[in-house]
């Protein structure tokens, strides 16, 4: 029975519409969807390739990264 993994993921609103999700768990995946919906389903297909292919090369999971989000302000 395989594992099952839980990344956090960002998903980033699109200025022309959709979603760009990133995994910073996983700096390799980075995916979109023009929905929220489907964004977060081609993140979940992205985890899955990746994940077998560090399986694949022998290598570990990665553990959660728990991205924390700031705001910075310069003058331009």
């Amino acid at each position: 029975m395989p594992s099952s993994y839980s990344y956090s993921v960002i998903l980033e609103p699109q200025e022309g519409g959709g979603f760009t999700v990133l995994v910073p768990a996983l700096p390799e995946v980075v995916t979109e969807g023009d929905s929220e919906q489907e964004a977060l389903a081609n993140a979940e297909e992205a985890i899955r390739a990746v994940l077998a292919y560090r399986r694949d090369q022998g290598r570990a999971p990665p553990s959660d990264a728990h991205p924390e989000i700031r705001h910075v302000t310069v003058a331009a």
